[in-house]
């Protein structure tokens, strides 16, 4: 391909990514209350559209031509940039994440991923890790005691928990021996039987647990705790601002969803007569689902309690579960 294909093929890609991506995470928010609704015995969206489909239509109107308030104390640069960060970061991960198995259209083969780097876990994980400066400057700059507070949970929780993330998926990391995604995908194209998670479960529970405090899902949503903080280092914040910070949020676990399916289940290699790009739209589209049915089923947790988790549980788990593979691997 020439340079200029390239190019063409890759800003391509990457309109595609934006349009799907962002519609996903808006149809995400259906879904979820949806299920949340099944969960409760209640109906949910119905008035909107055949079944209320066309709610995220009218939410997204109302975003968009909703007031858009900065407060006259916050750092106004600063409260206007980082919904944007928060937004972006989470678009940006999925460039290095092989999205679908490759395909041929009009005699063009297509490879479903922006970025084929040989370090794609890394800049995953780094880039999903840098979006913790969107609540943490939104915080800090909205001249907010509860935003402050929001901001100050937005530290401890990610930063603590991705230590773990980076823990949980070091081992299965050992076993395949590379860091890019496709490699590892590769790895377990024998089948089934050949899924990482069966050798690396404890990982697996790991990461899925740390996944949900990245993400900033039910149990561990303590930057934006609405019983105790109204809504943390969101509380200042309105229209498509406020909106773009959820944006990135179910973005995020789509993403996570995408890297559990790909490290751990096997990713989109062919499932007994089940196509591998099916397989991952099946697994992803399950884990998604499992985001909120843990929100229907479980209570919230305090800050002290998620500290302790991660801190004397997760992470000596985590440590030793690194260990284990090392040495079983050198034998």
């Amino acid at each position: 391909m020439t340079t200029t294909g390239f190019v063409i093929a890759t800003i391509i890609k990457i309109l595609v990514v934006l349009g799907v991506f962002s519609a996903l995470a808006g149809f995400g928010t259906y879904i979820e209350r949806k299920v949340l609704a099944f969960m409760q015995r209640r109906l949910g969206p119905m008035h909107v559209g055949p079944y209320g489909v066309l709610q995220v239509l009218a939410d997204g109107i109302k975003l968009f031509t909703k007031e858009d308030i900065v407060p006259q104390n916050s750092v106004k640069p600063i409260f206007m940039i980082a919904p944007i960060i928060g937004a972006a970061t989470a678009f940006i991960a999925l460039a290095a994440v092989p999205l679908l198995p490759e395909f041929t259209i009009f005699g063009v083969t297509v490879h479903p991923i922006i970025a084929d780097i040989n370090v794609g876990v890394l800049f995953v994980l780094g880039v999903m890790a840098s979006g913790l400066f969107a609540p943490l400057l939104a915080g800090m700059a909205s001249a907010n005691k509860w935003g402050l507070l929001g901001a100050a949970r937005t530290a401890i929780q990610l930063l603590s928990y991705e230590v773990v993330t980076g823990l949980s998926i070091l081992a299965p990391l050992m076993l395949v021996g590379s860091l890019s995604l496709i490699d590892i995908n590769n790895y377990q194209a024998g089948g089934f039987t050949d899924w990482i998670v069966w050798q690396q479960p404890v990982a697996f529970v790991l990461f899925l647990i740390a996944g949900f405090a990245e993400t900033n899902r039910t149990p561990f949503d303590l930057l934006e705790h609405e019983a105790e903080i109204v809504s943390g280092y969101a509380t200042e914040y309105s229209g498509m601002r406020w909106g773009m910070f959820f944006i990135g949020e179910y973005a995020n676990m789509i993403t996570l969803a995408f890297l559990a399916s790909l490290i751990f289940l096997g990713g989109f290699n062919d499932w007994g007569f089940i196509p591998g790009g099916l397989a991952i739209i099946l697994k992803v589209s399950f884990l998604f689902f499992f985001f909120l049915w843990t929100r229907a089923a479980w209570p919230h947790v305090r800050p002290d309690q998620l500290m302790w988790l991660c801190w004397k549980v997760l992470m000596p788990i985590a440590v030793i579960n690194v260990v284990v593979t090392g040495i079983v691997l050198m034998m």
